[in-house]
């Protein structure tokens, strides 16, 4: 590979010292410009207008990973990380200069605090036009009842992108103890309620099968495409304890593809717990698998151990643009000075967590085994 033939493409923070014995790949190379300040990764306008159109169920470039960031919903469970609406709505206008596909603004059901927030972010962010041209799209969190989706919707509806995020859990334990429900009665709570989700005008909605890392196959499959026949766009497999190892979320991910009628009509999405610190990798084999959109949080905060981490991802992604796409996210510092608390919020250790015992959403079923 000759350098010379090599087109500078991003600004490198010196502060980011990569092993430079390693090659990089084909459209990378190290630019002698002075790096824009606070910032590690800085896409170029010719980078930028590679974001292709935005479809809710499909992108029409093969090779673009959405990146979907949860910073403010997920991110926000754990433990110490409590934001004011302020904080929130800056943390999500810088979300938006970074060009973040996605912004999870929160779960408008949970408080009125935090429809709130949604609703300004949806409001504020949710119309702010990107220097590409993109607005990103706003997401509300919803449980699969007609409360929450009608409060999602209410918070969201504002933003020229709005998206509805409704789950349900669909592994056998969750079922017994959690929902004490039926198979057939979760495929037709999930159906029922994309439905009417879509009846109050939602046209992009995500579904989101909870501990789909312990579903059974087959029924996983069922579900997806029960969904996806009643109008979900994005389908999201959640490894919601963190409990697969890369190469089995990875095999989940093609088997998915491969088995559910209609899923060539949506977009696969990874969210990854990080218990046995496999988050990152584990999203990014999903999306070699053929996930396109990956969600993550800033500095991987959340419930338990945390999430995929917003950097982590994004600087793989990057140096990998042939396989997980071409579009380069910046991680800026900017960030965090808009939330100083964020700084100190480190994931909890993985397996040793005490705080894992005061979960509020997956704890009940993760130690009945």
């Amino acid at each position: 590979m000759a350098s010379s033939a090599i087109t500078p493409k991003f600004v490198i923070n010196p502060r980011f010292k990569p092993n430079l014995t390693h090659r990089f790949p084909s459209f990378f190379k190290p630019s002698l410009a002075p790096p824009r300040k606070g910032a590690a990764f800085l896409p170029t306008r010719a980078a930028l207008s590679r974001r292709p159109v935005y479809i809710p169920n499909r992108i029409d470039d093969p090779n673009y990973v959405r990146i979907f960031d949860t910073t403010l919903r997920d991110g926000e469970q754990s433990p110490g990380a409590t934001m004011t609406l302020k904080q929130k709505l800056d943390i999500a206008r810088q979300l938006a200069k970074l060009g973040v596909d996605v912004i999870e603004a929160g779960f408008p059901a949970s408080s009125p605090m935090d429809f709130k927030a949604v609703e300004t972010i949806a409001k504020e962010v949710g119309n702010c036009v990107h220097e590409d041209g993109y607005v990103p799209v706003i997401c509300g969190l919803a449980r699969c009842n007609k409360d929450d989706i009608l409060a999602s919707w209410e918070a969201v509806k504002h933003a020229k992108r709005p998206r509805i995020h409704v789950f349900i859990a669909t592994s056998d334990i969750h079922l017994e103890h959690k929902l004490r429900k039926t198979k057939e009665q979760v495929v037709q709570i999930a159906t029922s309620m994309v439905t009417y989700a879509k009846s109050l005008g939602c046209e992009d909605i995500e579904f989101s099968a909870e501990d789909a890392g312990r579903t059974d196959k087959t029924y996983l499959f069922h579900v997806l495409e029960e969904v996806i026949k009643v109008g979900a766009t994005t389908v999201n497999i959640p490894d919601t304890v963190g409990y697969l190892l890369s190469r089995e979320y990875a095999q989940y991910i093609s088997d998915i593809k491969a088995n559910t009628s209609g899923i060539e009509n949506v977009v696969i999405s990874t969210h990854c717990q990080n218990d046995l610190g496999l988050a990152t990798i584990n999203s990014i084999e999903g999306a070699f698998a053929g996930a396109r959109q990956l969600e993550c949080t800033i500095n991987g905060i959340g419930e338990r151990a945390g999430n995929a981490s917003l950097e982590e991802v994004v600087v793989i992604s990057a140096f990998n643009p042939t396989s997980l796409g071409r579009r380069c996210y910046a991680p800026s510092k900017t960030i965090y000075k808009e939330a100083p608390s964020l700084l100190l919020i480190h994931t909890n250790p993985k397996l040793l967590s005490s705080s894992k015992l005061k979960d509020t959403l997956s704890s009940s079923v993760i130690f009945l085994e």
